[in-house]
C-alpha cells in the first residue's frame, strides 16, 4: 500500500488497495451450459447413426440446427458463468467467463460517479449476459444480487453485478476524489 494523498493534505494516506478485485458466480448457466452439449451430442449423432429415410436435405438441416443451437448455448452461457472485475489505479476491468470474453475496460478519468445497486436483477436487464437498454445503459448480469453502477462522463452508465460492490464502490469513489484534488492542485 503507498501513501497518497487523496483529500488535498499531504499527510493523508490514500488506505485504498493499489488493486482491488471482485468476482460474481451463477452456477445456473451451467444448467444451461449442459444444455447446448446436449444439442451438440443430439446433432453428432443424427449425423453419425441417422436412419432417416425422409431425405438428405432434412437430415443436414437437423444435425446443422442441433450443432449451432448447442454451440450457442454452450459459449453463450460459459461467457456468463461468472465474472471478474478489477479496479486499479487508471481503470475499471470486466472480464467474464473463463477466457475473459466479452472484456470491458473504462478509465476512471472516463468516470464521474460510482454507486451501489443493492439489488440489481436479470429481469431489470432482459436477463443474464451482456446487456443494454437505453433508459439504463449497459451491464454485465451474471446473476442477482449486489451491483455497482459507473456514471460515465457521457451521461452512459454501467452496471456490473459483484460481491462485495459496496467496497469496489468506495474504492472507486476514493480514486475519483484524489484525482479531483490532484487536478485542483495542479
Amino acid at each position: 500500500m503507498r501513501d497518497l494523498p487523496h483529500d488535498g493534505n499531504p499527510g493523508t494516506p490514500d488506505t485504498s488497495p493499489e488493486v482491488w478485485t471482485g468476482r460474481a458466480t451463477n452456477r445456473v448457466q451451467w444448467l444451461l451450459a449442459a444444455a447446448g452439449a446436449g444439442c451438440m451430442a443430439l446433432g453428432i449423432e443424427l449425423a453419425v447413426d441417422s436412419p432417416w429415410t425422409s431425405g438428405v436435405t432434412a437430415l443436414l438441416m437437423s444435425v446443422i440446427g442441433c450443432v449451432a443451437a448447442g454451440l450457442l448455448m454452450l459459449f453463450g452461457t460459459l461467457a456468463f458463468v461468472h465474472v471478474a472485475v478489477r479496479v486499479d489505479q487508471d481503470a475499471l476491468e470486466v472480464r467474464c467467463g473463463h477466457i475473459g470474453v466479452p472484456r470491458r475496460r473504462i478509465p476512471l478519468d472516463h468516470v464521474v460517479g460510482a454507486a451501489f445497486a443493492p439489488r440489481v436483477t436479470p429481469y431489470q436487464w432482459g436477463g443474464w449476459g451482456y446487456r443494454w437498454r437505453p433508459e439504463m445503459g449497459t451491464a454485465v448480469i451474471v446473476r442477482r444480487g449486489e451491483g455497482l453502477v459507473l456514471e460515465l462522463g457521457d451521461g452512459r452508465r454501467f452496471t456490473v453485478t459483484v460481491d462485495d460492490a459496496e467496497k469496489a464502490v468506495e474504492i472507486i469513489r476514493d480514486r475519483l476524489r484524489f484525482s479531483a484534488d490532484r487536478g485542483a492542485r495542479a
